[in-house]
């Protein structure tokens, strides 16, 4: 098992577990925050098992028929949790705003010791995850983040609560939580969307990669290159390189020496197709020729 596989389910566990102490809670205390947010991480947890089977699947080797394998689950599955989370938030602003009109009483004391459970079971996941460079964990460490100073806040409210007698701030804390989600949840989902449609990841900067080929000696021009991953973390690269007619006989040697340079801006797959100079016309080549 793969460490980015087990730390998806690490977090799928933790999640789980804090789900059912948090719903509990929850009702003991009378807390809308606590039973709103428990629905939400119940959600999450089912969205964190099928990010943990994909994980998990991702890992099987190409075949005839899906022959990059199956790495795109993981992009997947992060798709799916960004929709759970955003139908997660809207259900909990439909029960939030309503009590806002007539605030209920909430046991503070309850919602004290809940709150610093939760900010450790959360950062304990948080810290198991933020190492991680594939969308599904990216997605999954900015929501235990989000948690983390979710429950940072609900303490303070709690704390507010507790000694000012002020119940408004249990709503007021749910509906501020959630919005916070949903930014965070619109910013990753701008990412996965772009990578769905094979657009180039975000840290990577195709004018340096353009840079980089055309440094190579010899090398005239590129056009038609194109950039993708498969998950976030692969990146794949195909491109038509001109090259000066005197070096067709050592295709191989310059094809080698751009890959070395395309692995420095993390290329891990590249396919190069050469070609001598009068092979590209001016109106297909996408950039200029090195000056």
């Amino acid at each position: 098992m793969g460490d980015r596989e087990k730390n998806v389910g690490f977090a799928a566990a933790l999640n789980i577990l804090f789900t059912f102490i948090e719903l509990i809670g929850g009702f003991l205390t009378n807390s809308l925050a606590l039973i709103a947010d428990a629905l939400h991480d119940f959600a999450d947890s089912f969205a964190l098992i099928i990010a943990w089977y994909a994980e998990k699947k991702a890992k099987k080797p190409a075949t005839s028929k899906m022959t990059f394998g199956y790495r795109r689950l993981s992009l997947l599955s992060a798709t799916f949790t960004i929709i759970v989370l955003v139908a997660g938030s809207l259900f909990v602003l439909t029960q939030a705003v309503p009590r806002l009109i007539s605030p209920e009483p909430v046991n503070a004391e309850g919602m004290v010791l809940i709150a610093v459970i939760g900010i450790t079971i959360n950062g304990l996941g948080y810290f198991r995850l933020k190492k991680g460079i594939s969308q599904s964990e990216k997605v999954l460490s900015w929501h235990l983040l989000e948690d983390i100073l979710g429950w940072i806040v609900l303490l303070i409210g709690s704390i507010i609560i507790r000694f000012w007698d002020k119940p408004i701030i249990d709503p007021i804390m749910t509906i501020g939580f959630t919005v916070f989600v949903l930014w965070g949840v619109s910013k990753n989902a701008k990412e996965i969307f772009n990578l769905l449609l094979e657009g180039v990841p975000e840290y990577i900067d195709i004018d340096e990669i353009k840079k980089s080929i055309l440094s190579v000696e010899g090398v005239k021009m590129v056009h038609d290159l194109h950039i993708w991953s498969l998950e976030g973390e692969t990146v794949l690269l195909t491109a038509h390189v001109v090259v000066e007619d005197k070096y067709l006989q050592t295709l191989d040697k310059m094809r080698q020496s751009i890959k070395s340079n395309l692995e420095g801006h993390h290329i891990e797959h590249s396919t190069l197709e050469l070609e001598g100079e009068g092979l590209c016309s001016a109106t297909e080549c996408l950039f200029e020729s090195k000056k």
